[in-house]
């Protein structure tokens, strides 16, 4: 099992082997997963004693803290010549965010949206699927295709900063108090490493499992990792439900899914140095669901100005289907591509 390209473990075979590299699967998770936490509290603290608004700090800074694991899973993945695993991740993540994470918070608690808002962004998001799709139909992603989605997650992240600037009032924390920076500072680092450290080892143990047991790196990138690393969005979602705050549950599954589709894997092209290769389930299958599920999502959103509850059942109807039918591809009972 390799570990930032260094080889451990290399006399365990069999049984062994598969309760370390499982071991090491938890331990990444709750790295990523409390790394992330730790993260967004230190973000969070610094914009109060900055004075800088929440809203801009929880459009951009949260939404990619929570997208961090996925980043960070990709990208090692990719260096190390798992274009499946890299593949299976991000898309899987912006299926599970989607139609399971999203799904519940509907259900939970749908509500009003300001409609002229949630157009322009919920479009990007579609856009952002659609173009993904449309890019990888040669069965690769092109690494020039990155200066594409590029400009549709940096024209997300612009309008986050105008909306917040023109909409949110500033106000720095009264109780600002300089002795917590340094212990602020470094729960940030810790937070980081923590990602970084918790994403090898859940990149390295995926890869471990998935060939000891004989699953493909695609369905074990599709599904354990990338609801795995969903986590802090599950997470930001189910505080946001308990108190009772939807927007900030569904920006923040917006935000996090753009950023998943436009930023990580054209990263991991780029990185890859060549053009990333998209098997052809992912083409007729992965993606196509990943479409639906955002259309369902957005779609009757736009035309209504709110989210009704049965977007939220027809959501998790889609995630029940998606897991299904990955399962009986891989034991063989259906052929999907």
């Amino acid at each position: 099992m390799e570990f930032f390209g260094f080889t451990l473990f290399g006399s365990l075979q069999g049984g062994g082997l598969l309760a370390v590299a499982a071991g090491i699967f938890i331990v990444g998770l709750i790295l990523t997963i409390k790394g992330g936490d730790w993260f967004v509290d230190s973000a969070s603290w610094f914009a109060e004693a900055t004075g800088i608004p929440k809203f801009v700090v929880g459009a951009t800074v949260v939404s990619f803290a929570t997208t961090l694991p996925e980043l960070l899973v990709s990208v090692r993945a990719a260096m190390n010549g798992s274009a499946q695993l890299a593949i299976g991740n991000a898309v899987g993540s912006v299926t599970a965010n989607t139609t399971l994470i999203m799904g519940v918070s509907l259900v939970a608690m749908a509500g009003l949206v300001n409609r002229k808002e949630f157009a322009f962004k919920g479009g990007l998001f579609l856009a952002s699927v659609v173009g993904l799709t449309v890019l990888s139909l040669g069965g690769w992603l092109p690494t020039w295709s990155a200066f594409i989605l590029w400009a549709i997650f940096l024209t997300f992240m612009i309008s986050n900063v105008m909306e917040g600037k023109k909409n949110a009032t500033i106000e720095k924390s009264e109780s600002f108090d300089k002795k917590e920076v340094p212990s602020k500072i470094l729960w940030f680092v810790i937070g980081t490493a923590s990602i970084v450290f918790g994403a090898e080892f859940l990149v390295s143990s995926g890869k471990t499992i998935a060939s000891g047991i004989g699953i493909s790196e695609t369905i074990i990138g599709f599904t354990v990792i990338a609801l795995g690393t969903s986590l802090p969005e599950l997470v930001t979602t189910l505080t946001a439900i308990r108190k009772k705050e939807s927007s900030l549950s569904v920006g923040n599954i917006i935000g996090a899914n753009i950023i998943d589709t436009t930023l990580i894997l054209p990263l991991c092209a780029v990185i890859n140095g060549k053009a990333l290769p998209v098997d052809r389930v992912n083409l007729v299958f992965d993606f196509p669901v990943c479409i639906a599920a955002c259309a369902v999502a957005v779609v009757p959103t736009i035309i209504q100005g709110k989210f009704k509850k049965w977007q939220g059942f027809a959501l998790l109807a889609i995630y029940a289907f998606y897991m299904l039918f990955l399962v009986l591809n891989e034991v063989g009972v259906v052929a999907l591509g």
